[in-house]
């Protein structure tokens, strides 16, 4: 099997893994503390679909860590498939929460300027946890694309 950077089992994939943990938990942090947030379906899948990415990539993360404490190898192609389904998955359902919420924030902000006449409305959290949930689809969509080009 090849060697490639974020391939489970080594030292730039816990990284990698941690990072899209990062991302997630701070997106969620931010969207949770938004007033008013549960009122709209979007942000609400935004929220369940970083929740979903943080558990598998803390699994993934915690599968890392005891990988390089044992030195052993996760590069079987049965782990490597499941894995690869697994990233897949959760990337798309990451790019689907980040642009769905993306659009409602562009409504809001820049389409009917209902942010303003709501001021209630925490439109810059909107913002920031959809920004944070587009980063993590960046690190999400390399985990898919390494553990892809390992399978084959």
């Amino acid at each position: 099997m090849k060697r490639i950077i974020g391939s489970p089992g080594t030292m730039s994939g816990l990284i990698l893994r941690l990072g899209q943990c990062a991302t997630a938990a701070a997106s969620i942090g931010v969207m949770v503390s938004a007033y008013g947030f549960s009122n709209y379906t979007a942000f609400c899948f935004l929220v369940a679909s970083m929740g979903l990415q943080l558990v598998w990539s803390f699994g993934l993360a915690c599968l890392d860590v005891y990988a390089i404490r044992r030195k052993s190898d996760l590069r079987s192609p049965v782990l490597l498939s499941l894995f690869t389904v697994g990233d897949w998955v959760t990337a798309l359902l990451a790019l689907a929460a980040a642009c769905s919420s993306a659009g409602v924030t562009v409504l809001f902000t820049k389409d009917t300027e209902f942010c303003s006449q709501q001021p209630a409305l925490s439109c810059n959290r909107f913002q920031i946890s959809v920004g944070l949930s587009f980063f993590n689809w960046v690190l999400a969509a390399i985990s898919s694309h390494a553990m892809f080009w390992i399978l084959i």
